[in-house]
């Protein structure tokens, strides 16, 4: 039976520049984010005869392997471009991002990544969901514009 123990990756302190505070990034500069399980990679450009043993014995050196998916193509059975691996802890999906990026596989260089990231927010815009600080009124609260008949501005006198 599988182990209901969350494992928890905690802060590390370098000794050199004091406790770290920084968040782990991507090479797009958003921050990468742990799925409920662990820690999960994108492999992009994988060739598409690349088995599941290639992609254990390339990245089973960065650490242990929690999972590792392989879409295939319904029709040819070929791999589909792109592999999610997944690790335990931080260290070891940093580890396959920083090790295995723009390596060859099979003759093809793959790129590796998080593949869950928070992204950046974008300038001008704060905190807060729903069109916040934009003035419009997205959501079930926000006030709607709507056309009046043409009976209802005339008054009647009887």
């Amino acid at each position: 039976m599988a182990s209901t123990e969350m494992e928890i990756d905690t802060p590390q302190d370098d000794p050199t520049n004091g406790p770290t505070t920084t968040e782990t990034r991507t090479s797009t500069g958003a921050v990468a984010v742990r799925s409920i399980e662990g820690w999960i990679i994108l492999v992009t450009n994988v060739h598409e005869e690349a088995s599941e043993e290639d992609l254990q014995e390339l990245f089973g050196d960065y650490g242990e392997i929690k999972n590792l998916h392989m879409n295939l193509d319904r029709r040819t059975g070929y791999v589909k471009g792109y592999v999610l691996v997944e690790y335990p802890t931080q260290r070891e999906a940093k580890a396959a991002i920083e090790g295995a990026n723009q390596t060859k596989l099979l003759d093809q260089t793959i790129s590796v990544d998080f593949a869950f990231v928070r992204p950046q927010p974008k300038k001008g815009e704060g905190q807060g969901g729903r069109g916040a600080g934009k003035g419009g009124g997205g959501g079930r609260g926000g006030a709607r514009v709507r056309s009046r008949s043409p009976d209802e501005d005339v008054v009647k006198d009887e």
